[in-house]
């Protein structure tokens, strides 16, 4: 129990120096668009506290690195995409900003899509692969699919059943309480981390600029089924080992 505790409290520590920085970092990068008179300081505030929120939680699974001592670049990787994804998702539930917010937000989208190429590869390049930090790339994949969709149907450019896109995981999870089965791990698959990159760029694209609503329509619902598709296999698959031989 002493190592164990030990082992979380070297991990805290050394993460609580990166979880500082993205903070600042945050902030810095909030500048550009908090000058829009629809966001202003408020906006810097709800991505501060969405992201104070986050770190906690980070902190909070940390002993699940084991037997890894060190934070690592690829968990620093990801918090630098929860840092993008944070100052997307404060723009939620705000009037859409004007065309050069719009670009800058794309820009922020499209550089947080572009490190989640570079998380996984640190983390083997490092040796500290780990189901923490299998997890928490998950979970910033799942969160950013889910703000992209909230803003895509926010400010006009598709019609409210965008936001299935970004439920779709969470739908999955839930449905994992009465049916167990559904829990069960489901083996890696390119296809899957293919439809996953597909529905991003599609959800980043609707909120450029130039792309009208119908064209914004059509790449999100090519999008939707294309994830109804990928999850429709998983679970085709888990349904077949749970049923006997």
């Amino acid at each position: 129990m002493r190592d164990e505790t030990d082992f979380r409290g070297t991990l805290q520590r050394q993460a609580r120096w990166p979880l500082a920085v993205g903070a600042l970092a945050l902030a810095a990068l909030a500048v550009p668009l908090a000058v829009d008179p629809a966001l202003g300081a408020a906006f810097v505030a709800r991505a501060e506290l969405l992201y104070g929120g986050i770190a906690t939680l980070i902190l909070a699974g940390l002993a699940a690195h084991a037997p890894h001592r060190r934070f690592g670049p690829a968990n620093m990787v990801t918090l630098s995409r929860i840092v993008l994804i944070c100052l997307l998702a404060a723009l939620m539930g705000t009037a859409a900003p004007d065309e050069d917010c719009l670009w800058l937000i794309a820009g922020f989208a499209a550089l947080a899509l572009a490190l989640d190429g570079v998380d996984g590869w640190a983390a083997r390049r490092s040796g500290l692969t780990s189901r923490f930090g299998a997890r928490f790339d998950m979970e910033a994949d799942a969160f950013f699919v889910l703000v992209l969709s909230v803003l895509a149907w926010q400010w006009g450019k598709v019609g409210v059943w965008v936001l299935l896109i970004g439920a779709m995981r969470y739908l999955y999870v839930l449905a994992g309480a009465p049916w167990p089965w559904l829990r069960a791990p489901v083996p890696e698959s390119f296809a899957r981390k293919a439809v996953c990159v597909v529905q991003i760029l599609a959800l980043i694209a609707c909120l450029a600029p130039p792309v009208p609503h119908a064209l914004a329509t059509t790449l999100a619902a090519g999008a939707l089924a294309l994830l109804v598709w990928s999850f429709g296999r998983d679970v085709a698959w888990l349904w077949r080992r749970r049923l006997p031989a």
